[in-house]
């Protein structure tokens, strides 16, 4: 049975709180810790990207792992989870990382690989889904697609970018650049589908996980399941639907 954590709580968000209520009405237990709450009443130090990890971090997974404990799973789904997961949480049970990168794409947030993309001149992109180690994103990767980059569609605004230089295009227009948002929308349209799809292929036992090891079936895989076919006819499902 599916259940639902979050690190943030009724009253926070309004989006998130409308994310509760649709959990909620497909009677989806829903469990909750603001980090935000713990980090205040333990006197912690706000994370910063680049330095190590503050020592509340880990105290709140050990507070998380005792919430969660009660309910049995298979596999946890990390998506749109923001926190770095310390030691604690990562050998609870074995998870599952969204990350908006093909495999051979860089680590780091999505506006992260999107910057790299386009200073990269990339032909192509994907998602992936990996297992959640203590490497930040190097975890085994389970599952994965691709989708072009260089398309007619995309063409005339890599030549605006090209033109006038990836620093330049960064300094001035930002995450509103055309071509940012084309590529962030592409992927962005692909992270729910994958999301779908591998736990789709865990569940009917096209795929297993074994540790860190991933198998189809019985069969030891590296480099991910290719799902690109499905997550593909799932947007064209979508669309003409």
């Amino acid at each position: 049975m599916a259940r639902l954590f979050s690190n943030r709580e009724r009253g926070q968000f309004e989006a998130t709180d409308t994310f509760f209520d649709q959990a909620e009405s497909y009677n989806i237990p829903l469990v909750t810790l603001s980090d935000a709450k713990f980090r205040k009443q333990s006197g912690g130090a706000v994370a910063r990207k680049g330095d190590p990890l503050p020592a509340w971090r880990t105290e709140y997974d050990r507070a998380v792992v005792e919430l969660i404990r009660p309910y049995t799973y298979d596999v946890g789904m990390l998506a749109g989870y923001m926190l770095i997961c310390t030691a604690p949480l990562v050998e609870h049970r074995p998870m599952l990382n969204l990350h908006p990168a093909a495999p051979d794409g860089p680590a780091g947030t999505w506006q992260d690989v999107t910057w790299w993309l386009m200073a990269h001149r990339a032909d192509r992109s994907g998602v992936r889904i990996h297992l959640g180690t203590l490497a930040l994103d190097e975890g085994p990767i389970v599952t994965y697609c691709t989708y072009p980059l260089r398309d007619a569609a995309l063409l005339p605004l890599w030549s605006e970018v090209e033109r006038r230089g990836v620093d330049e295009v960064r300094a001035t227009d930002g995450e509103a650049n055309s071509l940012f948002q084309a590529i962030r929308q592409r992927g962005a349209a692909r992270e729910l589908p994958m999301v779908v799809e591998t736990l789709r292929a865990l569940a009917d036992g096209r795929l297993r996980i074994e540790g860190e090891r991933v198998f189809m079936q019985d069969t030891r895989i590296t480099g991910g399941f290719d799902l690109t076919p499905e997550i593909e006819s799932a947007l064209a499902g979508r669309v003409l639907g």
